[in-house]
């Protein structure tokens, strides 16, 4: 079992070095936490002037949702809050998530990647005689953003989805969290089918309970009114927040209310190729994508929009309506959010962090699912499936699982208005970096100590980097690379360059300023390049618990069927790799993936 970390004295503000890289060393040197006695709402003003100073700390999680599903990185769909955040804060180009929900949601939380934290694939997943990666649990060699937080004076709250060891000893209340309301995943209304329950301050309660929201709710309202809460509280008790809000939005059974959607009904008759290239440009025009990339083609799995019927236009119409009115009304409770802070005089003083878990779902193939209509509903079964995958990962290729840029390029907005330069708003931040990086910058904002022991247990170092630094302008340097496994997928980023392989296939390099979008594979050219690099991954999953991976897993990018019809017959060009069409079955669905 965790207990509770003994309490430090404040500290001030960690110095900033010249290079930002210093950070993550400065923090990795502090010595174990100190006791002392907690702030609380019978502070001396002296000492609540002295918390005033630090920021809040909000980090919202999306589920599912690709890299191109927000105005503020070329969408179509009405995100005006985000919107508002990204102008008035700064935007990441280069932001990296860990290609699937309970390994980034353990990389975020703990500044360790997946393997590391103990969370190397889905919680569900046990390997006791492994080599530590796949515990299904936070390990007791990793501690929490709320673990470290906590001890500095802060109120920790977190309400949505967890996904990381509550049923194996590692839920919010254990590992740091004041107050939970723990949601499984993809839920979204109070009497929504296959959802039974929800778990507040680790009781667990029917789902449709008065305790758990009042009337006919949707998960993204309700989630904010919930982290609303939490701000009160911490304001009662004089105390900054750190506050964790993972949507359920926008996994799958995707749900959304009737009204949202039938303000998108229509608007996806275009098709995912029509509407893919139209993002592409607008990326472009706003500078996300370099004016010379290069959208690659489409994998062969995808059908041919122009060869469908009337009848399955329709349907896939309906499908991305769905989705898309799931992302509108997540932007909507954002606002609510942001309204509420700015009322309660906070606003100014919260570093708002906004990403996404991993990119687009393909999960189910080309087909998607319904279910019962009203689709959308209640009683529905929406994935979205390969086709708007693919559009979701506007302007990259594959999907969640895979370690591609499609999987694991995520938007990461960052909003704080008395923490970034002015001169800064509406900026962009190119440089390379990962949900790792979370910790350490959140650490040193809050003045907060990452202990080296905790518990009895050592404590393994952080893998990131602040980037606290982008907030003053300054570069953000790395010393070391980025590294993926999820599935036997791999990858490793070390500056420009990238080497990327899925399952039991051959390298393949690419050189991420001139071609992000990874249409040029220079593995052949460079050897030497590819035995480095291979290298540096082999020796990071030696020293970093990961498991060998035992078989390829699909993750939706098989051959369709199409519910109710036929698949266009229609010959499909090659994907950028020249591979014939695969072949497979349909992608079985994953309860709490």
């Amino acid at each position: 079992m965790r207990h509770k970390m003994a309490i430090p004295n404040m500290m001030k503000k960690m110095a900033r070095g010249a290079a930002t890289a210093a950070i993550g060393l400065a923090l990795l040197a502090g010595p174990a936490a100190q006791a002392a006695t907690a702030t609380s709402a019978t502070a001396p003003a002296s000492a609540k002037a002295e918390q005033a100073k630090r920021p809040n700390v909000i980090v919202i999680l999306v589920d599912d949702m690709g890299f191109s599903d927000i105005g503020p990185y070329g969408s179509e769909i009405p995100t005006p809050n985000l919107d508002m955040l990204a102008s008035n804060g700064i935007r990441f180009t280069q932001f990296y998530n860990s290609a699937r929900c309970s390994p980034s949601r353990a990389s975020l939380l703990t500044g360790l990647y997946p393997h590391e934290a103990g969370v190397g694939y889905l919680d569900n997943v046990v390997r006791p005689n492994g080599a530590g990666g796949l515990q299904g649990r936070i390990a007791d060699r990793a501690v929490t953003i709320a673990e470290v937080l906590k001890p500095a004076g802060y109120f920790t709250g977190m309400a949505g989805k967890w996904h990381v060891g509550a049923q194996h000893g590692t839920p919010p209340t254990k590992v740091g969290f004041d107050r939970s309301v723990l949601f499984q995943g993809g839920t979204f209304f109070p009497d929504q089918v296959g959802k039974k329950f929800v778990t507040i301050d680790g009781n667990q309660l029917p789902l449709a309970s008065q305790e758990v929201g009042k009337g006919e709710w949707y998960s993204s309202d309700l989630l904010v009114d919930w982290t609303s809460r939490f701000v009160s509280e911490a304001k009662a008790q004089g105390k900054p927040f750190f506050l964790y809000l993972p949507f359920t939005a926008v996994h799958f059974p995707v749900m959304a209310p009737a009204d949202e959607i039938a303000k998108f009904k229509g608007k996806y008759m275009a098709g995912w190729d029509k509407l893919r290239r139209e993002r592409f440009e607008r990326q472009k025009k706003i500078g996300l994508i370099d004016p010379n990339a290069t959208l690659p083609d489409v994998l062969p799995e995808q059908y041919d929009w122009n060869k469908m019927s009337a009848r399955d236009k329709d349907r896939f119409d309906t499908i991305m309506a769905v989705y898309a009115a799931a992302i509108s009304r997540m932007d909507r409770a954002i606002g609510t959010l942001t309204a509420d802070l700015k009322a309660k005089g906070e606003l100014d003083n919260t570093l708002i962090l906004f990403m996404s878990d991993n990119g687009g779902n393909a999960e189910s193939g080309p087909d998607g699912r319904t279910g019962r209509a009203p689709w959308g509903g209640p009683t529905s079964n929406i994935f979205v499936g390969l086709n708007w995958a693919t559009l979701q990962n506007t302007p990259f290729q594959y999907f969640k699982h895979f370690t591609e840029e499609g999987g694991i390029a995520t938007p990461l907005i960052a909003y704080w208005p008395k923490g970034i330069d002015p001169k800064l708003r509406g900026t962009m931040v190119r440089a390379p970096g990962h949900l790792v990086d979370v910790m350490p910058t959140v650490a040193e904002l809050a003045g907060a100590k990452y202990p080296t022991r905790f518990e009895g247990n050592d404590i393994r170092p952080m893998s990131g980097r602040s980037f606290a630094g982008a907030f003053e302008g300054q570069p953000l340097m790395r010393g070391v690379p980025i590294f993926w496994e999820h599935e036997g997928n791999k990858a490793v980023r070390d500056g420009k360059w990238k080497l990327v392989a899925q399952f039991e296939r051959p390298w393949q390099l690419y050189d991420m300023d001139a071609d992000r979008t990874e249409t040029r594979d220079f593995a052949a050219a460079h050897p030497d390049i590819i035995a480095r690099m291979a290298k540096q991954w082999d020796d990071w999953a030696a020293r970093s618990f990961v498991d060998r991976w035992p078989n390829r897993v699909n993750g939706g990018v098989i051959t369709g069927t199409l519910e109710g019809g036929q698949p266009p017959q229609a010959k499909k060009k090659p994907g950028k790799r020249g591979k014939s069409k695969r072949k497979g079955r349909r992608a079985p669905a994953a309860a709490e993936d």
